[in-house]
């Protein structure tokens, strides 16, 4: 790799004897499935770039990591090593997603002590080097304050879409011109929500349905709206923002984000990005960083279907819906007659710890699908028999489709999916928005028509077609590649040789 941008390399040391020299980075993610991917991801290459990494997960996550994979994938390496701190939440082994509100603010109010604590006693420790730089997840403003408090370099990596982010920014501006909160819930059944928001310049044709969900409150007390509310505007203005997009696709969104902060590194897609540090899963479990068991079945599977044959179905980890539209989304696959494969985690029916569904539906779908609990996703959506992606449209979700060149069905749950969906849509035009109200015949023909009509096709065609600009943004020379490396000098460390 001797044309690579000219970076000091550190080597990486023999087991018990670091190197104090590294520079020591510090990686703290949001405590769900969605925010420690990409984090990993980056915590990787900044590995393989000889940095010294402590990845910090909550003491939850830290115990799901140990039950789904087993106690050596906590390990870690001489030079990445795994850390813990508690999340203030009640003691739990569920193999779910905490409850959302009550984690985020839990997180606000008890985890900069427990961190600070971390960070000094990394500092004081003779085994690892002194901390110079604290990476913090875009929400997890307590530890970007705890490097600010130390007097160590921060920068705030902003995991979700760089047009999620800029919807964020506009909650403080719907309350100023009282459009929230909203007086009851009859927003949610009329048409509130449809109006069109021509005062947003940095978003073109963006209605009020679009921006992320949590603005949809009838007291500005709502925990979402006011820690994403705050967190967004916070992390606007961290010395670094990271943002795991790029110029060609978020390119308005992110210079509206410049105009505040010039300190903007977009390095995405990260996973396409990774394609040039070929040993950086080395020492490292090659289940990834999944808090799931992941099925790598799936994958043998999908050998045997023709290109662009078959539908995948995955609702992200976070997502819950009712036992009625789980069923409709069954059905609807099954009288598609087309082959799918969807991925079911035991959790995704509201209150409910396993999915069951009837027996004639088994009958029906015999021999053309394959169903299971989790999967390693950007391997899935890269397999050539994958034609159109029904997905939430969580980022990670998004970029990875993006990346494969395949179209997709959008269903959004909450948070900035609804933004993402909008994109896809009207921006970007390789997605197509189910109703929420979920029907059984709209998705079979949605299903239909994306695989064999002629919208499906010129969707298709318009993916592959940001797929080469994912690639070439990756490339050596593109705008994200350039950008990673910017980021290690200016944020990280400046030894240039």
């Amino acid at each position: 790799m001797d044309d690579l941008p000219q970076v000091q390399r550190y080597s990486t040391p023999t087991m018990g004897t670091p190197q104090i020299s590294k520079p020591h980075v510090v990686c703290v993610p949001y405590p769900a499935q969605g925010h420690i991917n990409p984090l990993m991801q980056l915590a990787k290459l900044l590995h393989y770039e000889g940095f010294h990494i402590t990845f910090v997960n909550t003491e939850f996550n830290h115990n799901r990591f140990v039950k789904s994979h087993g106690p050596d994938f906590v390990k870690g390496l001489p030079d990445f090593k795994f850390q813990t701190i508690p999340d203030g939440l009640p003691p739990s082994d569920k193999d779910a997603t905490q409850d959302i509100p009550a984690l985020s603010d839990s997180i606000r109010k008890t985890c900069y002590g427990p961190f600070k604590e971390l960070v000094m006693k990394l500092n004081s420790s003779h085994e690892v080097p002194k901390v110079s730089c604290i990476i913090a997840d875009g929400v997890m403003g307590f530890a970007a304050k705890v490097a600010k408090d130390l007097g160590i370099a921060e920068a705030q990596f902003w995991t979700a879409s760089a047009c999620g982010f800029v919807g964020y920014l506009q909650y403080g501006e719907l309350v100023k011109r009282g459009i929230i909160p909203f007086k009851d819930e009859k927003f949610i059944s009329d048409d509130t929500l449809d109006k069109s928001l021509n005062w947003i310049s940095e978003m073109k044709d963006i209605r009020l349905k679009d921006l992320p969900t949590f603005m949809r409150v009838t007291s500005l007390n709502d925990i979402m709206f006011d820690f994403l509310g705050y967190e967004a505007q916070n992390c606007l203005r961290s010395s670094s923002i990271i943002i795991n997009s790029f110029q060609d696709l978020d390119g308005e969104a992110l210079d509206a984000l410049r105009a505040n902060n010039p300190n903007i590194y977009d390095i995405g897609p990260l996973h396409l990005l990774g394609r040039h540090f070929p040993d950086k899963e080395e020492g490292f479990k090659l289940s990834g960083s999944s808090l799931w068991k992941n099925d790598s079945q799936c994958l043998k599977w999908l050998d045997k279907w023709e290109a662009s044959s078959v539908v995948y179905v995955n609702y992200g980890s976070i997502t819950v819906m009712t036992k009625h539209q789980l069923n409709e989304f069954a059905w609807g696959l099954a009288n598609s007659k087309l082959p799918f494969l969807w991925i079911t985690r035991p959790d995704v029916v509201m209150g409910e710890s396993s999915v069951a569904l009837a027996p004639e539906f088994f009958d029906e779908i015999k021999d053309r699908a394959y169903i299971t609990s989790w999967c390693i996703q950007d391997q899935v959506l890269s397999h050539p028999s994958v034609g159109v992606f029904l997905t939430h449209c969580g980022w990670n979700s998004t970029i990875e489709s993006i990346s494969a060149g395949v179209p997709m069905i959008c269903w959004p749950f909450f948070a900035e999916q609804q933004t993402n969906c909008r994109y896809l849509n009207t921006t970007w035009g390789i997605g197509i928005e189910i109703n929420h109200d979920v029907k059984r015949e709209d998705i079979a023909e949605l299903v239909k028509e994306m695989l064999k009509g002629e919208k499906g096709k010129e969707m298709r065609q318009k993916s592959l077609e940001w797929k080469k600009r994912a690639i070439r943004t990756t490339n050596r020379g593109g705008s994200s590649y350039n950008n990673f490396y910017k980021l290690i000098n200016e944020v990280f460390h400046h030894n240039v040789i």
